[in-house]
């Protein structure tokens, strides 16, 4: 219900569509009254491309109808929970309902900041309220409820209403703190403080996060993909992409008014120093060997990073106060040099798992390939430098080591694969076909153009499968719906995401060719994707051919969720070889796999959560009776020790989440950060029994067409990929 405070990381970028409650400002000061002059420009150049044919996919025209839907999705995304305005304030916006169309296109977007003002006295206002029911207590002995969900609640009638809408609010925060065991003392002062940052977190918002909140109303009003980016968040979004920074290679996050190490990227300047650790404060910040050093204790978190980061060589001072000393401690200041730094998380992994003989066939190896993003150093590549930061470079590079190993499989784990560049799914699909279509594209005058793997040969000619989620999205399903189409491999797990739309960075300085960044960038929905059989994965996604359930919210996201989401269709088939039709085999998979996972206690553990958690998420709200809350919590622990109590029975590898704590009422924020990032790093080690039994679905096709000559021939044509499937 109330703002938090974010947690931001040197080495990826910030959310497009953060709500301006969660940003926070240095220096302390308001946002300006109203847009700046190169706003205004930025604004007019906005609606220039987002209502041009020739730029836009689904363009719109910018009238009173499409102002009344800015207004909504302004008003959504400054109090999406509805916990601060008033039926009475939305109410009074009406008079700009019909106003916001042409405040864009003139570039006179005032009426924003307006809004905003209001905003910001009703936020105050709430939250000086919720401190002062700090000075008081609760009864927790009533049959009361707390509706916590209020995505589709009517806006609040009145101040009163409100008064009684946060009163649950904050007595649900202390029931969580009382439940984990903290006295009333312990609770007040974590409460108000959560409070009080909040208070701060709006008072330290800039003109800039108001801009930007402003124009993507207008420009999620076109179409869910499509977002305003000013130049900092542009520069943090290419970031990500090209899987590569120049800094010192550190995860930061603010807590309380001071920037914290939160975790240490391996190889990188930070690593390499030996110095620095999880849970030490920066201070202060100073460049080169004589620069200034700035006092950085208030700053907002992305201010920090901007001085932190710089180009590789350069160097940098930090003030850096160790996690186990006082905060008003004399800091140790510590010399970087900074250097080019891959982010090691976002960067493909490979693995391999053995299994067991079973079903009177051999003992298999299958190779794993985890992708979680299809990430580029564009401007690396195009300096034709060898070491380039690459998806598909990585890929093939483990490809040729399972080669060698002679492993019997590969799966392609693709979860949670939002996308990223489409020319890396293109090639990295050529890895496991040779040459054909991979992708249709259609611009928005309707041309359609075929984009190929044109290299001859393959990576990898055995057998493949690809593990997909809810969300695996975008350039994850270009290659999962390739690979379905040729029949070149079996896709595992649950229909994916259903993002079909293709989007491009427009830079807005392009045309003023400005020498230094002024206006931001666009990320521009240009055309529409179809797979190489004429289909989209537009909202239906990429059925996969053995389902399971493989992410616990399923239901909560995807593109069939978005209120303005582009339809699905189809187009004509691209000519492209099918190297099998593993149809006839299905059946036989779907039912080892059923029996497999009955007898599997991970996997049926798994199943058990998801059914849990969608439970939990249709309740919408939370019981303020301390006794049935309690209740509830017990029946949680008892599970969680069962599990733990059984593993060890059957010998099972220990869970390093296994002792997680119940739920111990506080924000990330709250926490010591030393802990809570490892137990981030102990969650990758947690036993995966979804992608432990994709790699047994693909082993039983493999012997399945390896013993069964006449199904082998049904279901793989000859070819040499083919043949690999079976040797």
């Amino acid at each position: 219900m109330k703002p938090t405070r974010t947690l931001l990381v040197l080495t990826l970028g910030l959310a497009l569509a953060t709500p301006l409650a969660l940003l926070a400002r240095a220096d302390g000061g308001l946002p300006a009254a109203g847009p700046t002059p190169d706003q205004a420009t930025t604004s007019r150049l906005v609606y220039g491309l987002l209502s041009d044919s020739r730029y836009a996919y689904r363009p719109r025209a910018l009238d009173d109808a499409l102002s009344r839907d800015v207004l909504k999705r302004y008003l959504e995304a400054l109090d999406p929970g509805k916990v601060f305005f008033t039926a009475q304030d939305v109410a009074g916006f009406a008079k700009y309902q019909d106003r916001l169309d042409d405040a864009i296109k003139s570039g006179d977007v005032a009426p924003a900041w307006a809004i905003f003002g209001v905003y910001r006295q009703r936020a105050n206002e709430r939250l000086a309220y919720a401190r002062g029911l700090l000075k008081g207590g609760f009864d927790f002995t009533a049959a009361d409820r707390y509706a916590f969900d209020r995505k589709d609640a009517p806006w609040a009638a009145d101040g009163a209403a409100l008064d009684a809408l946060w009163r649950q609010s904050v007595k649900n925060d202390w029931l969580r703190l009382k439940l984990a065991g903290k006295q009333p003392d312990e609770i007040r002062k974590t409460l108000d403080k959560r409070y009080a940052n909040s208070v701060d977190d709006i008072a330290q918002l800039k003109g800039e996060d108001v801009f930007q909140s402003f124009l993507n109303a207008y420009a999620g009003a076109i179409d869910p993909h499509t977002d305003y980016l000013t130049p900092r968040s542009a520069e943090n979004f290419n970031l990500t992409i090209s899987n590569s920074l120049e800094g010192i290679g550190a995860v930061l996050q603010r807590q309380d008014d001071v920037v914290l190490i939160r975790e240490i990227v391996p190889g990188g300047p930070a690593a390499r120093s030996g110095v620095l650790k999880p849970g030490d404060r920066i201070t202060a910040v100073g460049q080169g060997a004589s620069g200034e050093m700035k006092d950085v204790v208030g700053w907002r978190i992305d201010d920090v990073v901007q001085l932190i980061r710089g180009p590789a060589a350069s160097k940098v001072r930090l003030d850096v106060v160790a996690a186990e000393a006082p905060l008003d401690s004399k800091p140790n200041r510590l010399v970087l040099t900074r250097a080019k730094v891959r982010l090691e998380d976002a960067r493909a992994k490979a693995e391999t798992i053995t299994l067991p003989a079973a079903n009177g066939q051999p003992a298999r190896r299958i190779g794993v390939v985890k992708l979680p993003g299809f990430y580029q150093d564009f401007e690396a590549r195009r300096r034709n430098e060898d070491d380039y930061a690459s998806a598909t470079k990585d890929v093939a590079k483990m490809l040729a080591q399972f080669r060698a190993q002679k492993v019997d499989g590969v799966v392609l784990d693709l979860r949670n694969n939002g996308g990223g560049s489409l020319g890396e799914a293109i090639e990295l699909t050529g890895l496991f076909i040779d040459q054909g279509p991979v992708v249709q594209v259609r611009e928005s005058g309707g041309r359609v153009s075929v984009e190929d793997d044109r290299d001859a040969g393959v990576a990898w000619d055995g057998p493949l499968a690809v593990l997909v989620n809810r969300g695996s999205a975008s350039a994850s399903e270009i290659v999962a719906g390739a690979i379905q189409d040729y029949g070149r491999g079996l896709v595992i797990g649950e229909t994916t995401f259903g993002k079909g739309t293709v989007q491009n960075m427009v830079d807005l300085d392009r045309w003023p060719a400005n020498e230094k960044p002024r206006f931001g960038q666009v990320k521009l929905t240009i055309a529409q994707f179809f797979r190489p059989d004429g289909s989209s994965t537009q909202n239906k996604g990429v059925v996969p051919d053995v389902s399971f359930p493989a992410s616990v919210d399923a239901s909560e996201f995807g593109e069939s969720t978005y209120d303005n989401a582009l339809p699905w269709t189809r187009i004509a088939a691209a000519p492209h070889v099918r190297y099998g039709n593993f149809g006839a085999m299905l059946g036989t998979l779907g039912a080892r796999h059923q029996a497999r996972v009955a007898k599997d206690v991970e996997f049926q553990w798994w199943v058990e959560d998801v059914r849990t958690f969608r439970e939990e998420s249709a309740k919408k709200s939370v019981s303020l009776n301390e006794a049935e809350r309690r209740a509830e919590r017990d029946k949680f622990d008892a599970r969680r020790k069962q599990r733990i109590a059984e593993r060890e029975k059957l010998g099972l590898a220990r869970d390093p989440l296994a002792d997680a704590r119940n739920d111990d009422g506080l924000l990330a924020d709250e926490r010591d950060v030393a802990k809570d990032a490892a137990r981030d790093q102990a969650a990758k080690n947690a036993p995966d029994p979804l992608l432990h039994e994709s790699a047994a679905i693909l082993a039983d096709a493999v012997g399945l067409l390896g013993a069964d000559a006449k199904l082998a021939a049904q279901v793989l044509p000859e070819s040499r990929t083919a043949a690999h499937w079976v040797d």
